[in-house]
């Protein structure tokens, strides 16, 4: 598994696809669990995550999950952990979901890279 993470609009994409000219990427807000156990690539990993919290489907083993059944995944996924706590719960609660699953998908990762400006910083590379 590898995973490119960053902050909105700092050239994730961008990167992860000229690192990976031959992977095809799905869409993480429109992926369903078929096609993320099946896919090569996710970009907007973390849209997933809200889409399934959204439609109150438990995703507390997802990352063990994911790891089990696509473990060559590459993810994309906004770090949605920085700046001011949201006031909305469900916003605060999606921040922790997002966090801790990136968490447990970072630790497994051979290659973590964080993305700020366009420009990607190896921060793993196991």
């Amino acid at each position: 598994m590898e995973m490119i993470i960053g902050g909105a609009f700092q050239g994730k994409s961008t990167l992860a696809e000229k690192d990976h000219p031959d992977v095809t990427w799905i869409n993480g807000a429109q992926a369903d669990w078929e096609s993320l156990s099946h896919a090569e690539g996710v970009m907007g990993f973390h849209e997933y995550i809200r889409k399934e919290m959204k439609a109150g489907n438990d995703i507390s083993s997802l990352a063990e999950d994911l790891i089990r059944v696509n473990p060559d995944l590459i993810l994309v996924s906004d770090e949605v952990g920085y700046g001011v706590v949201p006031i909305d719960a469900f916003d605060r609660a999606y921040r922790e979901a997002v966090g801790r699953i990136c968490t447990k998908l970072a630790a497994y990762s051979h290659r973590v890279t964080r993305v700020a400006c366009g420009i990607g910083t190896v921060i793993k590379d196991a």
